[in-house]
């Protein structure tokens, strides 16, 4: 099998053929991968069967990361919840990547990708790729009438907090305007802090908001003209992505959040959209996971791949501990200090 490596970015083909390629997610796109690109440096590129000039069959699509601190390695696609090979029938993705691997190589450390769950495709039995990461993630069918979506929200949780926020009269604001993008990284930066993750920059969210244009929307509520939470949605070919979100602790009482992501779930539905993807869940997160369980979507397994196999992993333990103390130094520093720290890490990431 002959394999080609094209750059998406300059490849004309490459927006067509995600637009209509049942598997193509919003990681797929020219948009995202624009944002990566002018945010972070990072190079992305894809391999097909498909010879130059010749219509685009298939593609598996990754960014080069080329990192000092964390080294060289493929990833499809960084920041991606998931990115699955758009790749038809089992076989076909097995020597795809079978060549990648033996004729391209991966030139660092490792090759990664996200592929969404497929009970026909045994990457284990059929490739060098072994698990690197489980996770869940959730979606919500969008296709029922209005009501009946309603109806399978939770009811305490959900149902009556939507009521609520609607009673208590919170504002609602969406767009990409420069103000609404303030709002919605003031309160990303307070939930990054009390998660004790770092933010990702302002200029991440500036890119995305660009290269997105009118797929991409900020929604906000407020109470008193104060920002209580917002959130950001990106849209591809029928389904809409919640991707980032962000709250004021003290305010949680007045169910801004469940306000906002009922009012995207309407809206997108109204827009036509089939899908309304909430993300990926840790497994050690089940707080998350019991909340994105309440909105009536699906969960389905979600594994990450690697080549080479991974050669070691920290025990749990390790992991836990280091995790703990680094949240707890972000908790308690400036939210400057915070973001700067983010700035810093978010290029060596991927």
């Amino acid at each position: 099998m002959s394999v080609y490596q094209i750059d998406p970015l300059q490849d004309t083909r490459w927006s067509e053929f995600v637009r209509v390629h049942p598997k193509a997610s919003v990681f797929h796109t020219l948009s995202w991968l624009k944002a990566l690109h002018r945010t972070y440096g990072y190079l992305p590129l894809a391999f097909t069967t498909s010879p130059p000039r010749a219509e685009l069959r298939d593609a598996i699509v990754f960014c080069r990361v080329d990192s000092w601190f964390t080294g060289k390695r493929l990833v499809s696609i960084p920041f991606a919840d998931h990115c699955s090979p758009l790749v038809t029938g089992a076989e076909n993705l097995y020597e795809l990547l079978d060549c990648i691997s033996r004729t391209h190589g991966v030139k660092g450390r490792y090759a990664e990708i996200r592929p969404l769950s497929d009970g026909n495709i045994r990457f284990r039995e059929n490739t060098s790729f072994r698990e690197q990461g489980h996770y869940r993630i959730h979606s919500l069918d969008l296709r029922p009438d209005l009501k009946v979506i309603l109806k399978s929200l939770h009811k305490d949780s959900v149902q009556r907090r939507i009521v609520h926020a609607e009673r208590v009269g919170l504002l609602y604001e969406e767009g990409v305007s420069a103000d609404l993008l303030n709002k919605f990284y003031h309160l990303l930066v307070l939930t990054s802090q009390r998660h004790g993750v770092p933010p990702k920059s302002m200029q991440w969210y500036q890119g995305l908001l660009s290269a997105f244009e009118e797929g991409g929307k900020i929604r906000v509520a407020s109470k008193l003209d104060v920002p209580i939470a917002a959130i950001l949605t990106l849209s591809h070919n029928g389904s809409v992505t919640y991707k980032y979100g962000g709250s004021d602790k003290r305010c949680h009482n007045l169910a801004g959040m469940p306000f906002l992501l009922w009012r995207a779930i309407k809206e997108s539905k109204e827009s036509g959209a089939h899908t309304f993807d909430m993300g990926r869940s840790d497994l050690d997160n089940p707080g998350l996971i019991n909340f994105k369980s309440k909105w009536g979507t699906v969960e389905s397994p979600l594994t990450y791949w690697r080549c080479p196999a991974p050669s070691h992993h920290w025990p749990a333990w390790v992991r836990t501990n280091i995790s703990k103390v680094g949240g707890y130094v972000l908790s308690t520093v400036p939210g400057r200090v915070a973001i700067g720290v983010g700035e810093v890490l978010y290029k060596h990431a991927g």
